[in-house]
């Protein structure tokens, strides 16, 4: 095995801390679980399911014009104009 050591944010160590003690595993067994898992799930070998991903087509909004063509759309937002304001804006 190779030990290594790993950055991670203080709340996920505290959730990932408390899994494994009540799993009665290491911390370390968890997180080689887990990688197990994301590599099972999204192996670097999967690239064939990936190359027929495609994207959903966009929802009709109904919108007349683009709500974010206003520079100041985020100013408007954060004054609490807010996307429903955004959204009545671009229906004009």
């Amino acid at each position: 095995m190779i030990k290594t050591q790993i950055q991670i944010p203080d709340d996920l160590y505290r959730r990932v801390k408390r899994l494994a003690e009540s799993q009665e595993w290491s911390l370390a067994e968890t997180l080689r679980r887990a990688a197990e898992l994301l590599l099972a799930v999204r192996s670097p070998g999967a690239g064939d399911s990936r190359a027929s991903w495609q994207l959903d087509p966009p929802a009709n909004t109904q919108l007349r014009a683009d709500p974010f063509a206003d520079p100041d759309w985020r100013l408007h937002a954060n004054l609490g104009l807010g996307a429903s304001g955004l959204l009545k804006q671009s229906r004009k």
